[in-house]
């Protein structure tokens, strides 16, 4: 925070602790700095009203409610004392560019993929999320096209649909080896959700969607089939806590999702079950530097297919390991990161990162001890760079190099948009 900015909050503090002791009110709002964003979707997020007693804590959390949407660069507030000693509450604010694109690649020898498209996460200026884009696994064609709508018509209430077609070329395990697949997997479907308070959701959804499996020709036959087609129901659940304050790129305080998923196979008449949890914690020392970690566990019905759900994969858990290497009925990853910024001005910054992704698997049809199994544990390890723009929402221009620290052969870029987590 710039020392102007420092000002106006020792200001704030200063007036609004005074006018508390006065029992003063608060006789008006005003929002400054609005171009896109839809007033009404703002006010949500002000708990201070107009003929409150006025409160120090209330509008600290308020400013910082405003900073955490992803319409918002930056917000501060500066209070006005009237002729009749009650008060008007002035927000600033500098809006965040949020419509931008994705332009995403990475990979290790012979195993490339690169995704393109754009998403905007302040649709129409009601916070709304909209996204397309294509991507290219292994020469294999992909896309996405998805729509969130967070508060319909200004309630609680919201929802979100998707459509998207995925496929890429994977190995699956058998007894006898690896046998490479063509998969596919076709899906249409959405959600519903509800806000039992800011930052603290729920979704439930339905997806249809249709998974074929293509053996290789050039594959050597085991006892792999040569193709399988099934139509299933998809259901899910899922329970969101954000305790993330955000001062533009930097992050500090908590976060958890738990999701669980339920498939019903048509043709077969049975149910596969799947429940993971992701916990992200983020954490500011001095002005520069941000800690990140995550810790990811997950379970599924423990079936012997080669199909199974959790994998090892640069774009989701291991960077340097490359697409799709491994899966599992259970999970358990640990990625570590520290930032360091080391430019930073008006609009632009710079960031330095060191991180250690480790992660390990119970294979399809095992035991719980195969997460102690050092063959299926992988622990990379690596550094990167974030070129950052810091008036559009997540511009983020990341770059990183993994190694494997048990085999420095296997290593690996990951370029992508964002934060890894």
């Amino acid at each position: 925070m710039c020392t102007f900015q420092n000002a106006l909050v020792l200001f704030l503090l200063f007036a609004a602790a005074s006018l508390t002791a006065q029992g003063s009110h608060v006789e008006g709002l005003t929002f400054d700095g609005i171009k896109c964003t839809k007033l009404n979707y703002l006010q949500r997020f002000i708990k201070t009203r107009q003929g409150d007693t006025v409160s120090t804590g209330r509008i600290k959390k308020d400013v910082q409610r405003l900073k955490n949407l992803a319409a918002i660069a930056n917000a501060y507030a500066i209070v006005d004392t009237l002729e009749d000693g009650d008060i008007r509450i002035n927000y600033y604010m500098t809006e965040n560019w949020t419509l931008y694109p994705l332009i995403n690649f990475g990979g290790i020898t012979d195993n490339f993929w690169y995704q393109l498209g754009f998403e905007d996460a302040n649709w129409l200026g009601t916070g709304s999320q909209i996204k397309a884009y294509y991507l290219n696994n292994q020469g294999r064609h992909n896309f996405q096209l998805f729509y969130r709508v967070p508060y319909l018509l200004g309630s609680q209430w919201g929802f979100s649909v998707t459509a998207f077609h995925f496929a890429s070329l994977e190995p699956f395990f058998f007894p006898e080896g690896a046998v490479n697949y063509n998969y596919d997997n076709t899906s249409l479907g959405g959600t519903v959700t509800y806000e039992l308070e800011i930052d603290h959701n729920m979704e439930i959804g339905a997806f249809y969607f249709i998974e074929k499996h293509t053996r290789l020709p050039d594959q050597e036959i085991f006892n792999s089939p040569e193709s399988l087609q099934n139509p299933k129901w998809l259901y899910k659940v899922i329970h969101r806590i954000r305790k993330l304050n955000y001062h533009y790129f930097y992050l500090n305080g908590w976060s958890n999702t738990f999701r669980y998923e339920t498939v019903y196979n048509i043709d077969f008449g049975d149910w596969f079950h799947l429940a993971f949890t992701d916990f992200h914690y983020y954490h500011r020392f001095g002005q520069r530097g941000n800690f990140a970690g995550r810790v990811r566990f997950g379970i599924s019905t423990n079936s012997t297919s080669p199909f199974a759900p959790f994998l090892l994969d640069s774009q989701i858990n291991i960077r340097g390991s490359g697409n799709r290497v491994d899966r599992g009925t259970g999970v358990v990853t640990l990625n570590l990161e520290y930032r360091q910024t080391v430019f930073e001005n008006g609009l632009f910054a710079v960031q330095l990162v060191g991180f250690s992704d480790a992660g390990t698997w119970r294979n399809p049809g095992g035991q719980w001890a195969d997460l102690l199994d050092r063959n299926n544990f992988r622990h990379f390890a690596g550094g990167g760079v974030r070129l950052i723009y810091k008036r559009a929402w997540n511009a983020i221009l990341s770059a990183d190099y993994g190694v494997d620290l048990y085999d420095f052969k296997q290593n690996g870029p990951v370029l992508y948009i964002g934060q890894y987590f």
